[in-house]
């Protein structure tokens, strides 16, 4: 049978099948990755020559199209799971070079920054949408508590990211501003929230539906006690289409299998300057004379601040 996982814990994992839910465990197989002879296939019999643990904290992971199957007792297996279209994924605490996948099979990040109360952390909205570029997966920033602040251009700094092509969603649960506009950026799709602790997303989750926020705040609040831990993540579904999943406490995703190199491309901006410097790509866009990079951040074409976030993050800070 077929199913979607919709929520996971330590060692089980809850799939939607149809107008059910299936409670699973999974084979030990998805555990293991199976190595075959590197030589022409039409010149040996395909056998197997090793077997080696995979390299992922766990195999499934929430919003996974899965194969499981029924063996008695209530007792389900998963056995399969299905080609991700895309995942959301960090590199594991530990020595080990382990991936930890987050989400599988989204259709949106979304940035939440509070326009005060915090005072909003532009570097790190920065780190979210490369993230999100890295993997692949498109981005909308939902600025919260408006009624904090005046203006559309308000908090200073707003205005750079919608010039570069990001979407801007002004919201407050206070007064409803712009909460249907959100509720159709939200509808029939898989939504994935980042923000830091304060910014208001379970104020607004409860505002967009009673309930809702309290319910992912209770998930995330076992999540979030570990620095590392993923163990338990749940996604929810919306009454109006669609469903969200929150990630407490990830300062980063994508980002750790990146090349320094190529971090430059995760910023809209910079790719149209991409291999006009003077020393085409082995450019490090810090220090090098005829830098085109450098040269746009000099006429306005790219924000200063958007540059420090990009030397930052090429530097690994």
């Amino acid at each position: 049978m077929q199913g979607k996982v919709f929520r996971k814990a330590v060692g089980r994992y809850w799939v939607k099948a149809e107008d059910r839910t299936v409670v699973c465990s999974i084979s030990n197989r998805l555990r293991k990755r199976l190595v075959y002879p590197t030589a022409d296939p039409s010149s040996i019999r395909p056998h197997v020559v090793a077997v080696e643990e995979i390299r992922t904290v766990d195999p499934v992971a929430v919003g996974d199209e899965v194969e499981f199957r029924e063996s008695g007792e209530g007792a389900s297996v998963i056995t399969q799971v299905m080609p991700r279209r895309n995942k959301l994924n960090r590199r594991a605490a530990g020595r080990q070079p382990l991936e930890q996948v987050i989400a599988a099979n989204v259709d949106q990040m979304i940035a939440v920054v509070a326009a005060a109360q915090p005072r909003p952390k532009w570097r790190t909205l920065d780190r979210y949408l490369a993230d999100a570029e890295h993997v692949g997966i498109p981005a909308l920033v939902c600025l919260a508590k408006v009624d904090l602040v005046q203006g559309p251009d308000s908090p200073e700094g707003i205005d750079v990211y919608r010039g570069i092509g990001y979407q801007v969603v002004r919201t407050s649960a206070l007064t409803g501003e712009g909460l249907d506009e959100f509720r159709e950026v939200l509808r029939d799709r898989v939504s994935v929230f980042v923000g830091k602790s304060g910014v208001g997303k379970t104020t607004l989750l409860n505002a967009l539906q009673p309930g809702l926020g309290l319910a992912v705040q209770e998930v995330s609040a076992s999540t979030g006690k570990g620095r590392h831990t993923t163990s338990n993540l749940e996604m929810f579904e919306l009454s109006f289409g669609g469903f969200v999943v929150d990630t407490p406490g990830m300062r980063e995703f994508g980002l750790w299998k990146a090349e320094s190199a190529d971090t430059a491309a995760l910023f809209r901006e910079m790719r149209p300057h991409l291999g006009r410097c003077r020393f085409g790509s082995s450019c490090t866009h810090s220090h090098e004379p005829g830098c085109a990079i450098k040269e746009a951040v000099d006429k306005g074409q790219i924000h200063p601040a958007r540059y420090e976030s990009f030397l930052r993050m090429r530097g690994g800070r």
